[in-house]
């Protein structure tokens, strides 16, 4: 006789309790009811979840670090072991664990302790074309007392999975700025990991404009006594694009404080935003400080955000927790204001946008960075001008 087991599969939907390998073997291919994949792009990411060599391996893609070798501000990494690489990253989903295998060298940018690093680092990272696939891992590390900015830009074309490891030593502030700039027929997924130490500071920023399928993923963890994250986000998504991040913070330590805000914007015809954000709050963190919101501005009819906060909270000695969550058109109030001062729909609907989003660009602190955020929206909106507005919020 056949015994069929009627036991209820019950999804893991607890953030902190997902499942994590190096090993791609240990995860199945997804399927889009899964948690974390279910208001993914499934068809267009199919690249990434395929195990096997590629052809040009890890030189898919081209790196430029600009003058960091000369300052002394990258660190030989050769192979998996490695260390510091694989001190807190753990592969969380097939994507990444196939990065994780494939890519046996990682880039490795060092913070010097005591210094503060007055220059950004920028590392340029340039695909060689859609159907090519690169696999690649990225430590990121700030030693004890360090302070500094290290940006990641994107460009051209690829099927790329990224690994990012960012490890905050004890006093350290790090700033990293994440930049997807695509052509649009890229697709890019990224896993971001990062602990923060004791007294350390984390100011994360992703930004993503290009490509056809963008999903950067950061997870943080405040880990020790006093350690502060910023986990700030801005997108703007055109007709056809799907831009997609799943934020989670996790307070450890005590007095840890946290504050996540990621601003979107979307125009023309199938353009989809993807927002989770997760926040757990531990038994042992008392004293936590956290917040997180996300808002969304949508410009076009035929355009979809999804939005979804989860608050986790294991202690009742907190400081304060909470989030918070919109999605809309255009302030009517605001457009009625700058008309009534003589000045044109179009033009006003431009500065309403643009008051929107530059709150997260004004974040940046570097002024180059900043520049090249501000001159990317004002492309979009040079892009979107033959669009009707929106009659109605997207849901």
């Amino acid at each position: 006789m056949t015994v069929i087991d009627t036991t209820p599969v019950v999804p893991v939907q607890t953030r902190s309790e997902r499942p994590w390998s190096f090993d791609p073997e240990d995860f199945e291919r997804p399927t889009g009811r899964e948690v974390n994949w279910k208001l993914s792009d499934l068809r267009r990411l199919a690249p990434l979840l395929v195990d096997e060599e590629t052809e040009a391996g890890e030189r898919s893609l081209d790196y430029d670090t600009g003058d960091a070798e000369a300052r002394g501000l990258l660190v030989e990494s050769t192979g998996h072991d490695a260390a510091p690489r694989g001190e807190i990253f753990q592969p969380e989903d097939l994507a990444s664990a196939i990065a994780w295998k494939r890519c046996a060298n990682a880039l490795h940018v060092r913070l010097p302790e005591g210094q503060a690093v007055e220059a950004p680092v920028v590392v340029r990272i340039a695909g060689r074309g859609a159907d090519v696939h690169g696999n690649a891992h990225i430590v990121i590390e700030a030693m004890p007392g360090s302070q500094g900015t290290v940006v990641l830009s994107h460009e051209g074309s690829a099927a790329y999975a990224q690994n990012v490891e960012i490890l905050v030593r004890p006093g350290a502030r790090l700033e990293v700025v994440s930049v997807q700039d695509w052509e649009d027929d890229a697709v890019h997924a990224a896993a971001h990991q990062a602990v923060v130490e004791q007294g350390g500071f984390l100011r994360h920023i992703v930004a993503s404009f290009g490509g056809g399928v963008v999903r950067v993923n950061p997870s943080v963890r405040l880990a020790g006594e006093h350690a502060e994250g910023e986990l700030f986000g801005l997108s703007f998504a055109d007709a056809g694009q799907h831009l997609e991040s799943q934020v989670y913070l996790h307070h450890e330590g005590v007095s840890t404080k946290g504050d996540v805000l990621y601003k979107g914007a979307l125009q023309g015809e199938g353009a989809r935003s993807v927002w989770i954000g997760d926040v757990l709050i531990g038994s042992g963190a008392t004293g936590t400080d956290s917040y997180e919101k996300n808002q969304n501005l949508v410009l076009t009819d035929g355009t979809r955000a999804d939005s979804i906060p989860n608050l986790e909270i294991e202690t009742g000695d907190i400081a304060g927790a909470g989030h918070a969550s919109a999605t809309g058109r255009f302030d009517d109030e605001q457009l009625f204001y700058l008309q009534s001062r003589g000045i044109e729909e179009e033009e006003a609907r431009r500065l309403v946008v643009i008051g929107f989003l530059m709150e997260i660009v004004q974040k940046v602190g570097v002024p180059e960075v900043e520049e090249r955020l501000a001159a990317a929206i004002e492309e979009e909106l040079r892009r979107g001008a033959s669009l009707a507005p929106a009659s109605r919020a997207g849901a």
